[in-house]
C-alpha cells in the first residue's frame, strides 16, 4: 500500500473518532439539560423564597402599641413571626404570617430528582445526612435577631408626684429602638419595597424575635415560688399600696420601685430573654440582642433588688440548658454592667457549667450593691471564685474606683476575659449588657466608649461558634445607652468594630488585673505562667530578693568604701530596717554629710517566653546611685545611705490565702515608718554632729521621707533644748540650721512641705530645694496642676531633660542630671559654710570628740567582722540627751 493511501486511511479513521466523541458529549449535554428541566421549577422556587419568607423587624412597635394586632395596616410589613418555634416547618411554602425558618430552604426531600441521582436508601447517603434532613445554612447567611415589646414600658413608677422621675426610665428601651431605626438597622416601609431590598442585601435589617410572657415554671428555675407569688401580687394592689411599697423600697440596698403592671412587664422581659437565647442556640439566628426591661442581674432567688424584678439572664440560661442539653451544655455569662451582678453570681455560685465573669466598680465593697445583708453570701470581691463544684467558675473583675474607661476594659478583655473564655470553650455566650459604664452616665461615673463596647462584642463573637445573645441590663443616660447599644448591634450584624485609640492603663487598675490573674491561676491554665504556687515557696528554703540585693549592696559598699550598717534600736520600727542604713566610717568627724533616702534598686529580668522562667544570668540590678556615693566620699562628705523597702514586712509572707504576691505597704504605714526611721537617725546621729551640714537627697517614692523629717524636725522651736536636761528629754531644735540643700528625683506623687505652726517652712523649702520631676508628670500637662506646683510648699520643681519612651524615669534623671546636681550641692554647701562656720573654732575641738559622738561614748567603729560596733557610754554634760 502506498504512502498516500495509508495517509488517507488514517485521516478517515481520525475523522470517525472525532465524530463519535462529539456525539457522546452531545448526549451528555442533552441528559443534563433534561435533568435541569425537571428540577428547575423547584430550584427557582427555593431561590425566590429566601427573599420573602423571613420578615424583618419593622418600626410600628416603636411609634405606638395596640392591643389588637388585626388593626395593623396590610400594606406595612407585619412584625409577628414564628421564629420562636423550635419545630421545623415541613414544607417550603409561606406560613400564614409570611415567615419560614431559613433552615428549610434546601430540604432534600422537596427536590423531585430523577431516580438515577437519588440514593436507593438513606443508609447509602453520606454520614452528615444521618444527622438531619435539613442542610444547615452557613452562619454568614443567618440574620441577627432583635427582641422588643412595647409592653415592657408599662413598668413605671407608681409615684404620681410632681417629679416622679427614676433612673430606670421606661424610655430607655424606646430610645435604643429609635437609635436602631435611625441608623437603618430596622426596616420601616412596604412589603414590595422590602422584597426588592432583600434581593440585593438579604441581611440589611435585623429580624424580629417575638417576645412573650415567661411561664411560672420558667421563672422558678432560678426563683422561689414565694418570690413569684409576691411579684404576681403587685398586680392586685392599689395605687396607694404600691406608692407606699415604692417609698419603702427606694432606700438603701433594696433600691426598687413597683407599679400595677410591673408583673406584666417583668414576665415579658424574662420571656424576651428566653426567646432571644433559644433562637440563638437553635440556630434560627446567628446572634441576637434583647432590648428588654426591667433589668435583672441584681434580683436574688428570693427577692427583687436594685431596679430588678426577675433575673432574666439566669432564667434564659437555665431554660436553654434544659431544652437543648446537647447544644447548650456550657454557658458563659459576661456582665459588663458597672454594678456587680450579685443575683447572677449567687444563682450560679456552685454551678460548674456556667462561667460568670463580671466587670464592675467594687470600691472595696462600698459601691452598689455593696455588702449583702446575709454575711454568708459573697460580694463582688476579687477573691470570690465560686464554691463546691462551681469553684473557679466565678470571676469578679472589680475596679478599685470609678473613672475607668477603654484602657481598663480592653486590658481586662485581652488579659483575662478572652484567655479564660477560650479555655472554658462555652456553647453559648450571654452578655448582661448594662451600659451604665458608658461615658456620660452619671450613676456609673466611668468612660467606656461605644467603640470599646463594639470591640468587646467582636471578641466575644469568636466564642461558641458565634452564638452570642445580648440582654439589656442597666444604663441610665438615654443618649449613652442608645449609642452604645447601636455599636453592639452593628457589630453583631457583621460590621467591623470602630477604630479605637486605647488610652494607657492606670497603675491601680493594672495591679487589680494582675491580682486577679494570680487568684485565677489556681483554676485556669492560661493564667499560670509566671505565678509562683504557695506550696512551692513554703516547702523550700526561700527569702525575698529585696533582702538578698541589700546584703549584696552592703557587701559592695563595705569593700569599696568601708561603709557599715547601723543598728536601729527603737520600739515600733520593724526589723526589716536592719542593714537598710549604711554609713561611712568616722561619720562623727564629718563636717559635711549627705543623707540619701532612696527606693531599692530596680530589678529587670528577661524571662523565658515559653514558660516564664527567669534565669539568674538574664536578671539585672540597676543601681544609679553608686556614682553619687563615690563622688560624695571622694569630696570629703560623710554618707548616710538609707534604703527604704517598699514592703516593711519581715520574712516570706503572702498577700492573701490565694495570692503569693505581696503588694507594697500602704501609704500610711510607709509614711509612719519613714518618719520614725529618719527621726531616729536625725536625733541619734546627725543632730549631734557639731557644725556639720547635712544635705538631703531623695530618690523615687522614698523622697516622701524628706517631708516627714522636715515637718517633724524642721519647724522653728522657741524652746531651748539645753533647758530640758533636767527632764532627760528635749524637743529637738529645728533641723533647718544644718540643712543647706535638698535634692530630689521624682516620677510619682509630689509631696508638699508645710506647717500650720511654722508658716515660714514652705518658703524655706522652696529656697533650698531642687526637685527634678519626670517630664510626663501631670504637673506639666494639666493647667490646674501647673498652677499648684508653683507654690512654695512643693519646692523648686524642675522638668527633667529626659525621654520618657520607656524604662525607669528616676534612673534616667539621676544619670542625666548628675553633673548639675553635684555642682548645685557644692554651691549650696559652700554658701552654708560661709554663713555658719565659726572662724575661731579649732581643729582640736572637733577632734576632741574622739571616736564617739561625745567625749566618752564608744561610738561607731568597724569591728573585725566588718559590722558595726556600737557602745553607749556616759553622756557628756555639754550634749543633750535624746529620748528614743
Amino acid at each position: 500500500m502506498s504512502d498516500a493511501a495509508w495517509d488517507s486511511e488514517d485521516a478517515r479513521l481520525a475523522t470517525l473518532v472525532l465524530f463519535l466523541a462529539v456525539l457522546f458529549y452531545l448526549w451528555l449535554y442533552l441528559q443534563g439539560a433534561w435533568v435541569y428541566f425537571l428540577t428547575a421549577p423547584q430550584l427557582y422556587e427555593h431561590r425566590t423564597d429566601i427573599f420573602t419568607v423571613i420578615q424583618p423587624l419593622c418600626n410600628s412597635d416603636i411609634e405606638a402599641f395596640t392591643m389588637n394586632a388585626a388593626s395593623t395596616s396590610a400594606t406595612t410589613v407585619q412584625m409577628d413571626t414564628v421564629m420562636q418555634s423550635s419545630e421545623i416547618p415541613i414544607s417550603n411554602g409561606h406560613s400564614t404570617n409570611g415567615f419560614l425558618d431559613p433552615r428549610v430552604l434546601h430540604k432534600m426531600d422537596d427536590l423531585d430528582l430523577p431516580d438515577s441521582t437519588e440514593p436507593a436508601s438513606r443508609e447509602e447517603s453520606i454520614e452528615s445526612s444521618l444527622k438531619t434532613d435539613i442542610a444547615q445554612p452557613r452562619k454568614a447567611y443567618l440574620p441577627t435577631g432583635c427582641c422588643y415589646d412595647v409592653r415592657m414600658k408599662l413598668h413605671a413608677n407608681a409615684d404620681f408626684s410632681a417629679s416622679p422621675h427614676h433612673p430606670e426610665d421606661p424610655r430607655r428601651i424606646e430610645s435604643i429602638m429609635k437609635e436602631f431605626r435611625d441608623a437603618g438597622l430596622i426596616y420601616h416601609g412596604t412589603t414590595a419595597e422590602l422584597l426588592e431590598i432583600l434581593k440585593v442585601s438579604p441581611h440589611q435589617y435585623m429580624y424580629r424575635i417575638d417576645a412573650r410572657k415567661a411561664t411560672e415554671s420558667e421563672i422558678c428555675t432560678v426563683h422561689t415560688a414565694e418570690h413569684f407569688d409576691w411579684v404576681h401580687s403587685l398586680s392586685k394592689m392599689t395605687s396607694a399600696q404600691l406608692r407606699q411599697l415604692t417609698t419603702d423600697f427606694d432606700m438603701g440596698r433594696k433600691s426598687l420601685y413597683v407599679g400595677n403592671l410591673t408583673y406584666e412587664a417583668a414576665l415579658i422581659s424574662a420571656g424576651g430573654a428566653i426567646e432571644t437565647c433559644r433562637n440563638v442556640v437553635s440556630g434560627t439566628v446567628k446572634n441576637a440582642v434583647a432590648v428588654i426591661r426591667p433589668p435583672g442581674h441584681h434580683a436574688e432567688h428570693n427577692e427583687s433588688l436594685g431596679f430588678c424584678i426577675f433575673n432574666n439572664v439566669p432564667i434564659a440560661a437555665k431554660v436553654c440548658m434544659t431544652e437543648f442539653p446537647e447544644l447548650c451544655r456550657k454557658v458563659l455569662i459576661l456582665d459588663w454592667d458597672v454594678h456587680h451582678g450579685n443575683g447572677i453570681q449567687n444563682m450560679f455560685y456552685e454551678e460548674p457549667n456556667v462561667l460568670y465573669i463580671s466587670l464592675h466598680v467594687y470600691q472595696n465593697g462600698v459601691f452598689y450593691p455593696g455588702q449583702p445583708e446575709d454575711p454568708d453570701l459573697p460580694d463582688g470581691g476579687l477573691d470570690k471564685c465560686g464554691a463546691g463544684k462551681g469553684v473557679g467558675r466565678n470571676i469578679n473583675i472589680g475596679w478599685a474606683d470609678q473613672g475607668v474607661g477603654d484602657g481598663e476594659y480592653m486590658a481586662a478583655f485581652q488579659q483575662l476575659v478572652m484567655p479564660i473564655a477560650r479555655e472554658y470553650d462555652p456553647d453559648l455566650v450571654i452578655i448582661s449588657a448594662g451600659f451604665d459604664a458608658a461615658a456620660g452616665d452619671e450613676l456609673g461615673g466611668c468612660f467606656v466608649s461605644p467603640a470599646c463596647y463594639s470591640h468587646m462584642t467582636h471578641m466575644l463573637m469568636s466564642l461558641a461558634n458565634g452564638k452570642v445573645a445580648v440582654c439589656l441590663e442597666g444604663g441610665y443616660n438615654l443618649r449613652a445607652i442608645s449609642r452604645s447599644a447601636l455599636a453592639v448591634a452593628k457589630t453583631l450584624m457583621g460590621e467591623p468594630p470602630e477604630r479605637i485609640v486605647i488610652p494607657p492603663l492606670n497603675r491601680v487598675s493594672a495591679d487589680t488585673l494582675n491580682q486577679i490573674k494570680r487568684i485565677q491561676a489556681n483554676y485556669w491554665e492560661c493564667m499560670r505562667p509566671g505565678v509562683i504556687p504557695h506550696a512551692d515557696i513554703q516547702a523550700r528554703s526561700t527569702e525575698r530578693m529585696s533582702e538578698v540585693i541589700r546584703r549584696a549592696q552592703k557587701s559592695l559598699l563595705s569593700e569599696e568604701y568601708n561603709m557599715i550598717p547601723i543598728k536601729i534600736i527603737r520600739k515600733g520600727l520593724t526589723e526589716v530596717f536592719n542593714n537598710q542604713v549604711l554609713v561611712t566610717p568616722e561619720l562623727n568627724k564629718a563636717r559635711k554629710v549627705i543623707m540619701i533616702i532612696h527606693d531599692p534598686p530596680d530589678v529587670m529580668a528577661q524571662p523565658d517566653l515559653y514558660d516564664n522562667t527567669v534565669y539568674p544570668h538574664n536578671a539585672y540590678v540597676a543601681d544609679d546611685l553608686k556614682p553619687y556615693i563615690a563622688w560624695a566620699i571622694e569630696n570629703g562628705y560623710g554618707v548616710v545611705d538609707v534604703n527604704f523597702p517598699q514592703q516593711v514586712s519581715k520574712g516570706v509572707e503572702f498577700g492573701s490565702a490565694l495570692d503569693s504576691y505581696l503588694p507594697k505597704a500602704s501609704e500610711i504605714l510607709l509614711q509612719n515608718q519613714t518618719k520614725d526611721l529618719l527621726c531616729y537617725i536625725w536625733d541619734n546621729y546627725l543632730e549631734l554632729l557639731p557644725n556639720a551640714s547635712v544635705t538631703l537627697v531623695g530618690v523615687g517614692d522614698a523622697y516622701m521621707g524628706i517631708k516627714q523629717l522636715l515637718t517633724s524636725r524642721g519647724k522653728i522651736s522657741n524652746t531651748n533644748s539645753h533647758c530640758c536636761l533636767a527632764k532627760l528629754t528635749i524637743a529637738p531644735d529645728s533641723a533647718r540650721h544644718k540643712i543647706p540643700s535638698i535634692l530630689s528625683f521624682v516620677a510619682g506623687s509630689l509631696r508638699t512641705v508645710k506647717s500650720e505652726t511654722d508658716p515660714s517652712l514652705s518658703s524655706w523649702y522652696r529656697t533650698n530645694s531642687l526637685i527634678y520631676v519626670s517630664p510626663d508628670h501631670l504637673c506639666f500637662t494639666d493647667a490646674d496642676q501647673m498652677r499648684k506646683v508653683n507654690k512654695n510648699r512643693f519646692g523648686r520643681v524642675e522638668k527633667a531633660d529626659i525621654e520618657v519612651d520607656g524604662g525607669n524615669g528616676v534612673g534616667r534623671m539621676l544619670r542625666r542630671h548628675e553633673a548639675e546636681s553635684r555642682k548645685w550641692i557644692q554651691m549650696k554647701v559652700h554658701e552654708w559654710e560661709q554663713e555658719n562656720w565659726d572662724p575661731d573654732e579649732t581643729e582640736d575641738e572637733g577632734e576632741g570628740m574622739g571616736d564617739g559622738l561625745d567625749g566618752n561614748s564608744k561610738g561607731l567603729g568597724i569591728g573585725e567582722d566588718g559590722d558595726t560596733q556600737m557602745g553607749v557610754g556616759p553622756v557628756s554634760s555639754r550634749m543633750p540627751i535624746i529620748a528614743s
